[in-house]
Parts: C-alpha cells; structure tokens; sequence
C-alpha cells in the first residue's frame, strides 16, 4: 500500500520560511513523478510546483522565484522549501504523487501571518 506523509507546515510571519517534506512509503519514490499542490479556505486545490522522475521541475506562476523542489530518492523524500512566504500562501498542503496510480498524502497546514 502506497503512503504519502508530510510533515513541516506550521505557523510563521510573513517573510519567513518553511520546508515541508513529504515522505513516500510502499513504493520508491525514484519511480514517481511528484508534486505539491494547495488548498485554501474557500478555494480549489490549485498545483504549486512539480518534480519529474528526471528532476525537471515546474512552478505556479505565484510561487516563481520563491519556492523550491526537490527530491532525495535514497530517502523517498520530496521537499517543498518555501521562501519570502506571504499571507496569501496560507493553506492545506498537499503532496501527490503519480506513477501508473496516483497517490495523496493528509495535508499539512501553512499560516502565514501578516
């Protein structure tokens, strides 16, 4: 059974930073595309950035130049650092990941506070 499990949101004022992680069980994770996807209060889940098997990467228009993925696959391990955060990027985080299924994780809370 594939598991998703992502750790590292929390509370922080505007202009820090936080990174998530999102760790993958049942399955290597070096076979997997992945992403990190958001949900605000209110709002569709919209996609934030997303990593390919070969570690190409692409970015929400929003979040350019401040967030960054990455993935370690030794550890199964995808990372979401996030940088300059504003109040607008508070929300659930998801993280998905793809191969011939697709795979969610619970969340992780971001606050950002203004």
């Amino acid at each position: 059974q594939v598991q998703l499990v992502e750790s590292g949101g929390g509370l922080v004022q505007a202009g820090g930073s936080l990174r998530l992680a999102c760790t993958v069980s049942g399955r290597s994770a070096s076979f997997m595309s992945m992403g990190w996807y958001r949900q605000a209060p209110g709002k569709q889940r919209e996609l934030v950035a997303t990593i390919t098997r070969m570690a190409s990467t692409n970015y929400a228009d929003s979040v350019k130049g401040r967030f960054t993925i990455s993935r370690d696959n030794a550890k199964n391990t995808v990372y979401l650092q996030m940088n300059s955060l504003k109040p607008e990027d508070t929300a659930v985080y998801y993280c998905n990941g793809r191969d011939w299924g697709d795979y969610w994780g619970q969340g992780t809370q971001v606050t950002v506070s203004s």
